[in-house]
């Protein structure tokens, strides 16, 4: 995985997860090392969390750091996890 460019704030996903065997979901925060855009933002998450057998439901949105403390509490134990 690459860095951010010399420079480049950081970025963060917001995302909704879930396994099927048993069916769990969760929602998620997530900082970016790759592009800030949503279809990029889907291959990385989904790349991430699959390790843990989480399948990417949805990525809610992308935002910078100033969004982070308002996800916090419904991120619970998934805030920045991945």
């Amino acid at each position: 995985m690459s860095a951010p460019a010399f420079g480049q704030a950081p970025c963060y996903a917001d995302y909704k997860a879930r396994t099927v065997e048993p069916l769990r979901l969760h929602y998620g925060t997530i900082e970016l090392h790759e592009a800030c855009d949503a279809s990029s933002a889907a291959s990385e998450i989904a790349g991430r969390i699959a390790r843990d057998g989480w399948q990417l439901l949805e990525v809610v949105g992308i935002f910078d750091a100033d969004g982070l403390q308002e996800r916090e509490a419904d991120a619970g134990a998934y805030h920045l996890r991945y």
